[in-house]
């Protein structure tokens, strides 16, 4: 059973909507700047979004108060969901991934609580990732099956490929499916500690990569049945070929250096889609822009392709890393890629890592017969997800 892309939605660094993430896409536009930090009383390169919350609660005041992870979510899964209407013969389902949840406002909560000012206990109801989903539930409508993932940076991927699932099984219809995640003090601080927060613009893929700049944003999918396509008559703009998952274990932030993760996703991922991998005409990479990452990931490319990489390129280049919403977001920016015929560049890329000598897409350029796209997205614990994605 064919699972079809009906719509999208995104909001990130670079736009507030699909329209505006491409245009910034083609034209090269980074949306990774200077921020304040909190916490650790400095500024730092990080990827914001460029709406306030109250920007983003504007038309959905009935959600109340709730966390930017939920607003971000559903200002993106609205822009997917479109005109759809809910209907009893038609079994719909949300999946949303998130790695932080509502730590925007705990964060708020606990600085009062340490100055002995916090009376209210409620904001920590909006702590629980699960929350996030509720919420972009309960202002669209009536689901019929919610759930959340939360398996750190592959958990928008994974979202999707549940849904994909689940549509094949017959158990839904259709499926709203994506990530959402803010950018928190508490993210920012753990990246540092872990000495992977890049202090200059990340350079995924470059021999003298240094570490990620985080960002923020949220993107969904539909995903529809050929039956449910039918009827409701929206247009196809790709369909989900094939995915892959698996768990390497080697480390609970890095990934295996032999790459065993990344390979045995990309391989289950190109075997559902029955595909060779010639196949591939672009790679949206994982690529944060991290020694190990970068690294591990290249000799996967090189090992799948037999030496023969397709274009490839890191879109975090221009989002920053996004957490859980990065594998939803470069999934969208994959059905643009397609849908479009574009390969979108590798931002700050300058020389090519020693063990592997690949060099991604350095700026954006017309694809040539684009049918079928990879994406990677690799979480912490060895968490790998590739997704193949084709054209209408």
């Amino acid at each position: 059973m064919r699972v079809l892309v009906t719509g999208i939605g995104v909001v990130s660094a670079i736009g507030n909507n699909v329209n505006e993430n491409l245009q910034s896409l083609v034209s090269e536009q980074c949306g990774i700047r200077e921020v304040e930090s909190k916490d650790l009383k400095r500024k730092l390169l990080a990827a914001t979004v460029n709406l306030s919350n109250e920007d983003l609660l504007s038309g959905n005041e009935s959600v109340g108060y709730c966390s930017r992870t939920s607003l971000l979510g559903l200002k993106a899964a609205k822009e997917c969901w479109a005109n759809n209407q809910f209907s009893n013969e038609i079994k719909t389902g949300i999946i949303s991934g998130t790695s932080v949840g509502g730590m925007d406002k705990t964060e708020l909560f606990y600085r009062d609580y340490l100055k002995e000012t916090a009376s209210d206990f409620s904001p920590l109801q909006y702590h629980d990732s699960g929350n996030t989903t509720e919420v972009i539930a309960n202002a669209l409508g009536k689901f019929d099956y919610v759930n959340t993932l939360s398996t750190a940076c592959s958990s928008g991927s994974n979202a999707i490929m549940q849904g994909a699932r689940l549509i094949q099984a017959g158990i839904l219809d259709r499926v709203l499916v994506g990530g959402t995640d803010a950018l928190t003090q508490f993210t920012i601080s753990g990246f540092t500690s872990l000495m992977i927060y890049n202090e200059t613009i990340c350079q995924p893929f470059d021999e003298n990569r240094n570490g990620l700049n985080l960002g923020e944003g949220a993107a969904f999918l539909l995903l529809e049945s050929e039956a449910c396509q039918k009827q409701s008559n929206n247009e196809v703009l790709g369909e989900i070929k094939g995915w892959g998952n698996t768990a390497d274990a080697f480390h609970q932030t890095a990934t295996s250096p032999d790459a065993k993760g990344a390979v045995l996703a990309m391989k289950k991922a190109l075997k559902t889609a029955d595909l060779e991998p010639e196949a591939i005409g672009y790679v949206n990479a994982h690529g944060t822009g991290t020694k190990n990452n970068d690294l591990t990931e290249s000799i996967a490319l090189q090992t799948i392709f037999n030496n023969q990489v397709p274009p490839f390129s890191s879109t975090k280049s221009f989002t920053g890393h996004t957490l859980a919403a990065s594998g939803a977001i470069e999934a969208v920016y994959s059905i643009l890629a397609l849908k479009h015929q574009k390969l979108f560049p590798n931002l700050h890329f300058e020389s090519v890592i020693e063990e592997t000598g690949l060099t991604p897409v350095k700026n954006s350029a017309d694809a040539k017969d684009l049918k079928a796209v990879l994406s990677n997205s690799f979480g912490f614990g060895g968490n790998c997800t590739s997704l193949v994605i084709t054209g209408a």
